[in-house]
């Protein structure tokens, strides 16, 4: 993976390795440029986990962790993906 910085602004790059580029618990398989999604970081990915199942949001996946951290990944109102990652140096 490669991270680009500008200011506040982080743009994350995954290779071919990366957890973009690997199928869904479902089978879902991802396209060209693997699962492209907005990154929120959070302090505590369970919590939020909790807290938006309650909301009526779906998860794609269950929480993994990896070199990088812990993620998950799950679908807003708009059907974007969004993936929730630890906050961390990354």
């Amino acid at each position: 993976m490669a991270i680009s910085k500008l200011d506040d602004l982080k743009l994350w790059i995954a290779g071919p390795m990366a957890s973009a580029s690997k199928p869904m618990p479902d089978g879902s398989k991802p396209g060209p440029g693997g699962w492209g999604r907005f990154v929120v970081q959070v302090n505590d990915p369970s919590d939020k986990v909790s807290q938006l199942r309650q909301g009526g949001i779906v998860f794609k996946n269950d929480i993994l962790e990896g070199p990088g951290g812990k993620q998950i990944l799950c679908v807003d109102p708009s059907g974007n993906l969004v993936e929730l990652r630890l906050n961390n140096s990354l």
